[in-house]
């Protein structure tokens, strides 16, 4: 069966966010609603809204006036079994020692590797995307380098692969926070997948507001793999939950936007050990620097 979907922007935060619940009202009624802030430093905000038949353009249109947005963008998404097609173009990936794979790939495991299962249907954060692999080139780095983590946390954990693949190579557990309940849900299901219960605690929780975080701070190795907005804002928390002698790995960065970060952390107290570009997207690894 098709789908339909139903783009639009404008500017600002309140409208965009009243012509959301505006749109669920509309008969037919979409299936979601997302209200995006574009990260391009423009203020505008993307409204989009999906249907399982064809939406009254009419009414869009009569939406999009009363909120002063664009005109909506209305197009028939094809029937497709995402699942299968997720399947077919997720290879694994290899990430120094890492090999993250779908259990459709399970036979392709090769020896001498790491291998963390993460499956198709839950795609975020499975290594393809520039920041994920950053990271885990990044953490796979610092163990090289001798780093042995003892209390390792991951920040807006998404899928939890950060945290299990700390998990996987160092002794102790591991804590896994993110803001989305839903994103918490499945990084339980794939840390269950994996067989490290016990060693990955994934919790719900906005930065680092929450008992069980605050009760085992200081850690030795913080991940985040977020966005620039907050990464900024978290800065001044990340250094005070960080030991004095440790790291923290930072993406979900787009190149451009690496500089304005790294100063922010300068300030903190950190210092750059590595800076890696994969594409279009930026990893930071920063250590504190207790000399300063």
């Amino acid at each position: 069966m098709p789908t339909f979907t139903a783009l639009t922007t404008l500017m600002d935060k309140e409208p965009a966010e009243a012509l959301g619940e505006a749109l669920e009202r509309l008969d037919p009624a979409p299936t979601g609603v997302g209200v995006f802030e574009i990260e391009d430093g423009s203020g505008q905000w993307e409204v989009g809204s999906y249907f399982l038949e064809a939406p009254d353009e009419i009414a869009l249109a009569l939406l999009a006036a009363a909120f002063d947005s664009r005109p909506f963008a209305v197009s028939e998404l094809p029937e497709t079994d995402w699942v299968a097609k997720v399947k077919r173009e997720l290879t694994p990936v290899r990430a120094g020692r890492f090999f993250v794979y779908g259990s459709h790939d399970a036979d392709q495991i090769p020896t001498g590797v790491e291998p963390l299962l993460i499956e198709a249907a839950m795609a975020f954060g499975t290594g393809h995307h520039g920041t994920t692999l950053g990271c885990l080139q990044a953490l796979d780095l610092l163990s090289e380098s001798g780093v042995v983590g003892q209390n390792v946390v991951d920040i807006g954990c998404g899928t939890a692969v950060l945290a299990m693949a700390a998990a996987r190579i160092w002794p102790n557990p591991v804590l896994a926070s993110d803001i989305d309940q839903v994103a918490v849900a499945v990084a339980q299901e794939n840390v269950i997948a994996n067989g490290l219960e016990g060693c990955v605690t994934c919790l719900e929780a906005t930065g680092f507001d929450h008992p069980t975080l605050t009760k085992a701070a200081p850690f030795d190795l913080i991940f985040a793999n977020i966005l620039k907005g907050p990464l900024i804002a978290l800065a001044p928390d990340i250094s005070r939950h960080v030991t004095d002698t440790g790291h923290v790995i930072l993406s979900g960065l787009l190149n451009e936007q690496a500089t304005d970060v790294l100063a922010v952390y300068r300030d903190q107290g950190f210092q750059s050990i590595r800076h890696q570009e994969i594409g279009e997207w930026t990893t930071l690894t920063l250590s504190k620097n207790t000399t300063r």
